[in-house]
């Protein structure tokens, strides 16, 4: 029951990552085309891992806890990987003036809760990875 909370969680905040960075106008796309890969993939693949973990079909084999452990593991790493250049960016998009001074500050403030989301998230698949860990160690 906690493991399907847990990945609930991860699911939740990466679509939120995912909603709030396409509601954005950025220059440069590069690092948003990146956080949006790594959202959306996250999201699609914790979704799927949710269904399995909820309908039984890992059947508490040793195999599942080490996919379970692997993949929290890689998507922390690319949440982490994405986080940072968004961070960098929305910094960088504090004192440009590329788009009109209203929707600036909108989505500045748009990007900066992208970013806590984002770090949030990268949290929450870390600590997944660390006590999917323990239970894989268990087995």
């Amino acid at each position: 029951m906690i493991t399907r909370s847990k990945k609930a969680l991860c699911w939740i905040f990466g679509g939120l990552v995912w909603i709030l960075v396409a509601s954005t106008h950025v220059r440069p796309e590069i690092p948003q085309g990146w956080v949006m890969f790594v959202s959306v993939f996250c999201f699609v693949m914790t979704f799927i891992w949710l269904i399995i973990f909820a309908c039984g079909g890992h059947k508490n084999k040793s195999g599942w806890v080490t996919a379970d452990f692997a993949y929290h593991l890689t998507a922390a790493f690319f949440y982490f990987g994405a986080s940072v250049p968004l961070a960098s960016v929305t910094i960088a998009m504090k004192n440009t003036t590329i788009v009109p001074q209203v929707d600036q500050f909108r989505y500045y403030q748009i990007d900066i809760a992208a970013v806590v989301f984002s770090y949030i998230t990268t949290l929450l698949y870390f600590v997944h990875c660390v006590l999917s860990a323990i239970r894989w160690k268990s087995f």
